[in-house]
């Protein structure tokens, strides 16, 4: 049965967790932005606006080691990063469209290798999250296959009550046992008029439909003609939360350093550049029609699922105004 919570035992839950030892991400005000980051105390929670970039950050950091070296008279020694050490974590008022993004990871991480880093992350994560109420312009979730109400990924799942109050929903036995280790802060749900949920514009899509257009159009003028504004800044592999390219580099001199695991992305002219000096996507059409093929053919042939979550933060970063709802659409009725 949901139960319902008060935002102040919300942010309650917040500041209990914390003393508990573990870390707290959420919306916060950082400057003009919003970002998910470590919350301090409950009073930094901000739940106003979708932060500027996902949370897949939670499990996949911008950079980070995954090994280090020293060198020495004695000899070189290596130092492996353990995964073990990674916090107990709970990731608080995340949208929808983020959280959705997380199982979809899942699958390339846990494939034929298994990324301990991102795993043991996920492992020790509890998700919470928030339906949306408000959507801009650049919302898509709905054409994709979402909601603003959808439970995809979460643990536990918040729906905002009129009054300040929220129905709060288990989804997986994480939220579980988040919710019982904490029951004094959550009542029985009562019949509290739900605030209405956003309205993205634009209207589901065929995706199988797009699919099949993209199964036989490899080339095809639309590559050139997308790209032709492309700059290949790659705000929008960073900005993405189903976005999960990373190159391996050393760093550091003879004597110490760090093997470090850092995001990359399709849409560099240097992503694909071979130690031979030959670049299988030596230009930027190439490069965007693989983005494209990626998030709705590639991964769907691989592992059953599409890689956009319609978050729109690609269309609102975009330095040229490409946007990729459009594009889809304009797929889609082809």
């Amino acid at each position: 049965m949901p139960k319902i919570i008060t935002d102040q035992n919300l942010r309650l839950l917040i500041d209990t967790l914390a003393g508990e030892g573990k870390r707290v991400i959420g919306p916060k005000a950082v400057g003009t932005l919003t970002l998910y980051e470590p919350l301090a105390s409950a009073e930094e929670l901000s739940l106003g606006e979708l932060p500027r970039r996902s949370a897949k950050e939670t499990f996949f950091p911008l950079c980070e080691n995954i090994l280090t070296y020293e060198k020495s008279s004695s000899g070189t020694r290596v130092h492996d990063i353990d995964p073990a050490r990674f916090p107990e974590t709970v990731l608080i008022g995340a949208r929808p469209c983020d959280v959705a993004a997380a199982p979809v990871l899942d699958a390339v991480f846990s494939w034929d290798f298994k990324d301990e880093f991102f795993l043991e992350r996920r492992r020790k994560t509890t998700i919470i999250g928030l339906a949306c109420t408000t959507a801009d312009d650049a919302c898509f979730c709905t054409a994709v296959g979402l909601s603003p109400a959808d439970t995809k990924g979460s643990d536990l799942f918040l729906t905002p009550l009129a009054g300040g109050t929220y129905r709060c929903d288990v989804i997986s036995d994480k939220g579980e046992a988040l919710l019982t280790a904490h029951a004094g802060l959550f009542a029985e749900a009562d019949a509290g008029e739900p605030v209405p949920l956003a309205e993205p514009q634009l209207a589901p899509l065929d995706l199988d439909r797009i699919k099949a257009w993209l199964d036989t159009h490899f080339e095809d003028p639309l590559w050139e003609e997308i790209a032709a504004r492309c700059a290949g800044c790659g705000a929008c592999a960073f900005l993405c939360p189903a976005c999960h390219c990373f190159d391996i580099s050393d760093e550091g001199s003879e004597k110490q350093g760090a093997r470090r695991k850092h995001w990359d992305a399709c849409g560099f002219g240097k992503f694909t550049y071979h130690a031979s000096g030959h670049n299988p996507r030596e230009v930027q059409p190439h490069r965007y029609r693989n983005r494209i093929m990626h998030k709705f053919k590639y991964y769907h042939d691989k592992f059953g699922q599409r890689l956009c979550t319609g978050c729109g933060r690609c269309i609102r970063a975009c330095p040229v105004g490409i946007d990729i709802a459009q594009i889809i659409d304009d797929i889609n009725n082809k």
